[in-house]
């Protein structure tokens, strides 16, 4: 039996329509002969906090060994995973093709999957992962504005924490202005598409729930970008939201009626012609992998995930064609650049780093460590303290650099690692974080 493997992970579908999938024996015994492999290796100790819980129940125990660990227990270490999929894309020596078949990821998702069917559920983990109709109610006109009051209001706050949601943690600002709302459906229509690479050189944008309502600034930026490449632009409107909250919930039929709604209007743009983009690194994962891995055999599904790419993934094979305008007006000096786990984990190389670095006299101080936000992790009573934990070699790493701008693909990353430099950063302790993709809007002088 090899110890480790060099080999490329080869993640394997999710057999979640299997009736063994939910059963309470075979899901325990795996988490237990997993658990044995992870105490065994402790090498993704400093990923999140599932690791720690883990080995401190380990090391707590009478045996010194897994079969020491109360199996009542297990479940703490499922709580604190959040499914940034780094451990099994970036660390663990045991991934399939390997033998022992370790996919800590899907194991989690798997006991996630098995406490939503036991109803093992809070209400407030349901109702924030309900991003359409939440975001859509929150951001009518009026409303917007009195949930942007609430957020800063400390009365109001101590009162949200008797409900879950951690009285200090940034909460994103809402917008009665939506992306969905301040543009036409086409944009730059007039512009003549040119192929190629395995681009079009048309872009469909799935908003998604957080660019409409939370950063319509960002969507701005990108199809100014975009336009400004000589790429038109369509917007999804309709599209709903990806699945992610609803994946890290466990709630699986959720993901795939959400899947459902969106396909038609993916296909229907990737047959006029269209690739399709989206603004936060989670939701293009989820096109690119988690559903693939979810539904292998749907031919839908491989066919959206073929033309789904990251922004700057996209930027960067039309710039090896030439199709790339690099006019740059102003430099963007020295930027701080978080590395978005789920942008990570794609497995498409640094390549927002490479397009700032294409902007003469910018130096981008690459950081690879998690943010900590983790989708609802950080806005909840119970973890805010343990992803600000997480959070604080970036925040270090940023203040080290000393950077005229920072920012991170993932804007809730960014809005936390922003949060941990409030009165740390004392040449600038009001900074804000930066989407890329704004920084490069910035340097154009578009």
């Amino acid at each position: 039996m090899k110890e480790g493997s060099l080999e490329a992970p080869d993640r394997q579908p999710l057999d979640w329509k299997n009736p063994e999938f939910y059963d309470r024996d075979s899901l325990y015994g795996e988490l237990e002969r997993v658990y044995d492999i992870c105490h065994g290796c402790r090498r993704c100790v400093s990923l999140c906090d599932s690791f720690p819980t883990l080995f401190d129940l380990v090391d707590e125990s009478d045996t010194f060994e897994v079969d020491g660990v109360d199996k009542a227990d297990y479940m703490k270490v499922v709580d604190q995973c959040y499914l940034c999929d780094l451990c099994a894309e970036t660390k663990c020596p045991y991934l399939p093709p390997h033998e022992w078949a370790v996919d800590f990821p899907h194991l989690m998702l798997r006991a996630k999957a098995y406490k939503f069917a036991q109803k093992d559920t809070t209400w407030r983990d349901r109702l924030i992962t309900s991003t359409d109709p939440i975001f859509d109610t929150i951001s009518l006109p009026g409303i917007s504005a009195l949930a942007n009051a609430a957020a800063g209001n400390g009365a109001l706050r101590s009162l949200g924490d008797r409900l879950g949601i951690h009285p200090e943690a940034p909460l994103p600002e809402f917008h009665s202005n939506t992306t969905s709302r301040r543009h036409p459906d086409e944009i730059g229509a007039s512009l003549t598409a040119t192929p190629c690479q395995r681009t079009t050189g048309k872009v469909a944008i799935y908003i998604t729930c957080y660019g409409d309502h939370n950063e319509p600034e960002v969507l701005d930026d990108m199809i100014a970008v975009l336009n400004h490449n000589g790429i038109p632009v369509r917007l999804l409107k309709d599209a709903r939201c990806c699945g992610m909250p609803k994946l890290e919930l466990g709630d699986l039929k959720k993901v795939e009626s959400l899947k459902d709604a969106n396909l038609p209007i993916f296909l229907e743009a990737i047959e006029d012609g269209y690739d399709i983009i989206a603004p936060i690194p989670s939701c293009v994962l989820m096109y690119k992998q988690e559903l693939p891995l979810m539904f292998p055999e749907d031919a839908d599904v491989a066919k959206v995930r073929a033309a789904f790419f990251d922004p700057f993934e996209y930027l960067m094979l039309r710039h090896k064609a030439g199709l790339v305008k690099t006019d740059f007006k102003s430099t963007l000096g020295k930027v701080a650049y978080h590395v978005a786990c789920h942008q990570r984990v794609q497995n498409i190389g640094m390549k927002t780093r490479d397009f700032l670095q294409l902007i003469e006299g910018t130096e981008v101080t690459a950081i690879e460590r998690c943010s900590g936000h983790d989708g609802t992790y950080a806005v909840k009573s119970e973890t805010y303290e343990k992803a600000m934990k997480i959070a604080r070699p970036v925040v270090n790493r940023v203040k080290q650099a000393e950077p005229d701008s920072f920012g991170s693909d993932c804007p809730m990353a960014g809005r936390l690692i922003a949060h941990g430099l409030e009165g740390g950063w004392e040449d600038n302790p009001d900074a804000r974080s930066e989407h890329p993709l704004s920084m490069v809007r910035r340097a154009y002088g578009i």
